[in-house]
């Protein structure tokens, strides 16, 4: 499995939470401890900001932790704190509010993911991605397109997630900046052979599926360490992680229902096959 910074802060984070519980203290007691807000130790333990190891010393005493777990969680710590320059040259490009879904994405157990109006980025083939990036009036097409490239790494891990993948019919018919069947055909195609990573899962969600309606996109990520379950969803502004149970689980009850009204595979296969006869089609009318 990956390892990556933000996976390390954010399991650094959940430890450091884990033990103040089992200090019986609080986020208030705490930023006392540090000097600081009861908002910032929030941060550290959600994995939002990095900590320096002084103050992770500084926890450590008053939680009364020393010895060979001190040592465990002061590693982790220096770990978390690495890799200064991850996001710099072409990785830039990515929005901060986004750079943390990256960093987690290999580091995941399982992720499932649902998209109504466009490809999924991991799912994107090239084309695709160009005419996306072109339509949206981007600076640095090419420096988006590496990236978006380097995240289709997580297919070729050693111990690669289960990636799970609902799309709507709507997402397989509507391409970037209006008709273009190349494109769309070239998606399609691409999609077809991405059959061959046994741990990528794809659904088409069909117009006629049953369904009262249909929810906005949304990612779930679950983790195989402490690192803490959370789902993402994006906004025109930036993206939201939540980690709340409840939330959580709303979430994934939202999947379940999606995934019982979408395509199996075998369908969703005859369902591409078919699609992509008709962009052939369209393309030599």
């Amino acid at each position: 499995m990956a390892s990556t910074v933000t996976s390390r802060r954010k399991q650094l984070g959940n430890e450091l939470r884990h033990a103040r519980n089992a200090a019986r203290m609080t986020q208030q007691q705490v930023a006392e401890v540090l000097g600081c807000t009861q908002g910032k130790v929030n941060k550290i333990e959600s994995g939002a900001v990095g900590v320096k190891l002084g103050d992770v010393r500084s926890m450590l005493n008053a939680f009364g932790i020393n010895g060979d777990e001190a040592d465990t969680l002061m590693n982790l710590a220096r770990a978390a704190a690495g890799q200064r320059g991850h996001w710099s040259g072409y990785r830039s490009v990515v929005p901060h509010w986004f750079r943390t879904f990256t960093d987690l994405e290999p580091a995941a157990a399982e992720i499932l993911t649902w998209h109504g109006e466009r490809i999924p980025g991991p799912l994107q083939s090239e084309h695709y991605m160009l005419k996306q990036f072109t339509e949206a009036g981007a600076t640095d097409v090419t420096s988006l397109v590496r990236n978006r490239l380097d995240r289709k790494a997580v297919f070729e891990q050693q111990q690669p997630p289960y990636y799970r993948f609902i799309i709507s019919e709507g997402a397989l018919r509507r391409a970037p900046g209006g008709s273009a069947p190349a494109v769309m055909l070239d998606q399609v195609e691409h999609l077809l052979a991405l059959e061959k990573h046994p741990r990528v899962y794809v659904h088409v969600l069909p117009f006629g599926a049953r369904l009262a309606a249909v929810p906005n996109d949304f990612t779930i990520m679950r983790f195989p360490d402490r690192t803490r379950d959370f789902v993402y969803i994006e906004h025109s502004a930036g993206g939201l992680y939540l980690d709340d149970v409840k939330d959580f689980n709303i979430f994934v009850d939202s999947w379940d229902r999606l995934r019982g009204a979408a395509l199996e595979r075998q369908e969703t296969r005859q369902f591409l096959k078919e699609l992509a006869e008709l962009y052939r089609n369209q393309m030599q009318s």
